[in-house]
């Protein structure tokens, strides 16, 4: 067996919701959805099902190459060519695949902490040699100190995640400027995962790397549709990319899932094409959510940290007085109180912050009412 993969636990997420079913808790632990997608583009889908149902091009379906092409444009301003777009298997594929393309062994690849649990051992699975920059609470800064640690002559890669989960911030132009001119520096390229580019909130908008200054040719923007749509069951992502960083990130997706299911990927492209209200509105009932949970969990004693962005809010224990650890706070609460919660220790590969738990708002009233219960249930069990 390979030792990386021998070595690596369950995730945390599998853990959490497998708590959840054996107590018949809440789970506001894993980010999914359970409300808020599109039921024409579900129909789109099913009827498409009627059509072709073998092997899409490699590259993706030129309706939804095109379609992503023209969403960047129209809502982004970004000049891409849809020969520039690789349709992938989900995001983490596109991950995947650019990673195992554009790394060589010995490469050093950065790293921003708390990261998405999938980072690691993809570069590490790749031959690269991680190198992290550690963001804290309350406000997940990026500063020009932290980066000049980081970078070294030997930085070939950088793997960015804006807005970021499990932070929830939506990063500044003066953040994203910095890693801009550290990245032009060393003459790294940038992984950008923009999964959550339209879940933002209270009047931010999200801003492609890809779009400052100098960025273009050295950027890889990673998109999904499971994120735009609320549909994370269905897989279908996509990296957009200069043609010389495109041409060996198809190589490597070929040899991966090679194509990804027609009738969601025609779906997909009839939703790209959606105007701004369809985002508007999301935006709008994503935030009523968030809202109704940040009011609860206050209400309840928690204080709780920024949620900018993604479908998260953090509270900080430390902050609300409880004195127990993340992970320890999270057992106890799934099985004595009856909701499933995240630690953010867990999206740590080191010296982790260890007072941060994270919990998902993207669900139904009913559900939110009874996770709100269960965390003022949890809360008394500290004291």
């Amino acid at each position: 067996m390979n030792p990386l993969y021998a070595s690596l636990p369950t995730t945390i997420f599998t853990r959490m919701s497998a708590l959840a079913v054996e107590h018949g808790a809440v789970n506001l632990g894993q980010g999914f959805p359970d409300f808020g997608w599109p039921e024409d583009v579900v129909e789109r889908a099913a009827e498409a099902l009627r059509g072709s149902n073998q092997y899409a091009p490699m590259p993706g379906l030129p309706e939804l190459r095109e379609a992503v092409a023209e969403h960047y444009r129209g809502h982004q301003g970004l000049a891409v060519d849809p020969a520039e777009v690789t349709v992938t298997s989900g995001a983490t594929e596109a991950l995947a695949a650019a990673l195992m393309a554009l790394i060589t062994p010995g490469d050093e690849v950065l790293l921003f902490q708390p990261l998405y649990d999938a980072y690691l051992p993809l570069v590490l699975r790749a031959g690269g040699v991680p190198r992290f920059v550690r963001l804290a609470p309350p406000d997940w800064r990026i500063t020009a100190e932290a980066l000049a640690e980081a970078f070294t002559p030997r930085t070939k890669l950088v793997v960015f995640n804006n807005p970021h989960n499990p932070s929830s911030r939506v990063f500044t132009p003066e953040e994203l400027s910095l890693l801009a001119e550290a990245a032009i520096a060393h003459d790294a390229i940038v992984l950008s995962d923009e999964v959550w580019e339209h879940v933002v909130f209270d009047g931010l908008s999200h801003i492609p790397l890809a779009s400052l200054p100098g960025m273009a040719e050295r950027t890889v923007k990673v998109g999904s549709a499971g994120k735009i749509f609320s549909l994370t069951g269905w897989k279908v992502g996509w990296a957009v990319a200069p043609p010389r960083l495109a041409a060996p990130i198809a190589k490597a997706h070929q040899f991966l899932t090679f194509s990804t299911a027609p009738n969601l990927q025609s779906a997909v492209a009839f939703g790209l094409a959606k105007g701004e209200a369809y985002f508007e509105t999301m935006r709008r009932d994503f935030a009523a959510a968030r809202d109704v949970l940040v009011d609860g969990l206050r209400g309840a004693g928690f204080v709780t940290l920024p949620a900018e962005g993604t479908y998260f809010v953090s509270v900080d224990l430390r902050a609300s007085g409880i004195e127990a650890g993340d992970a320890d706070f999270c057992e106890r609460a799934v099985r004595e109180a009856g909701v499933a919660a995240i630690p953010l220790s867990s999206f740590y590969a080191e010296d982790p912050v260890t007072h941060v738990v994270r919990l998902c708002f993207a669900k139904r009233p009913e559900t939110l009412a009874q996770g709100i219960a269960a965390m003022a249930a949890a809360r008394r069990l500290f004291g």
